[in-house]
């Protein structure tokens, strides 16, 4: 029997400067930031590239580092869709102690699984998202391969509501930028 197949990918590296150190009350400006920004001017993997081009059914989030990432892999997206943006990270408005943009964001994330979500997301609204997100990939499967460029933590969240439906982890590259999650569904 065929099976059905939805691939999750990581957009590629943000074209982003982190390397200055700032308070955490100026990463809301980083955050902006980084929501606009395309990806470095690289070469996505090989796997990523077959992957892609062998979708049925090409899908985005609407962030810019998502779109910049199909470009590089030459596909353009059927869909577009803000439902596979990215979970909001909290933020907070200390002056101190001043940290890379990266490490802020770490520690945001786990603030924010933590249950601190401030004027952000919570994480059982991006659960919800993320099953929105699940639902609209599995209603597409049935077109053929569907290929999302989404991003990290979203993309775990919509594995989780993926394998709860009964889909089955084929492949996995890590969780790095361009990383991929293969998930299948066999007809019973």
């Amino acid at each position: 029997m065929a099976h059905r197949e939805i691939i999750l990918m990581r957009h590629g590296r943000p074209d982003l400067s982190s390397s200055q150190k700032i308070p955490a009350r100026e990463m809301q400006d980083w955050m902006a930031q980084y929501d606009c920004a395309e990806i470095v001017d690289e070469q996505a993997p090989d796997a990523c590239m077959t992957l892609a081009a062998s979708a049925r059914v090409i899908v985005s989030s609407s962030a810019p580092r998502a779109r910049s990432s199909l470009q590089v892999l030459g596909v353009e997206p059927d869909i577009v869709d803000d439902v596979f943006c990215e979970a909001q990270l909290p933020h907070t408005h200390w002056h101190h102690p001043r940290l890379s943009p990266f490490t802020w964001a770490f520690i945001f994330r786990m603030l924010w699984l933590c249950g601190f979500s401030g004027a952000a997301e919570s994480v059982r609204c991006a659960k919800r998202r993320a099953h929105t997100a699940a639902q609209r990939l599995q209603d597409l499967s049935g077109a053929g391969r569907v290929f999302l460029a989404g991003h990290g933590v979203m993309n775990r969240l919509i594995a989780r509501h993926l394998e709860a439906d009964g889909w089955a982890c084929h492949a996995r590259s890590g969780r790095g930028y361009w990383s991929v999650m293969v998930y299948r569904c066999v007809p019973g």
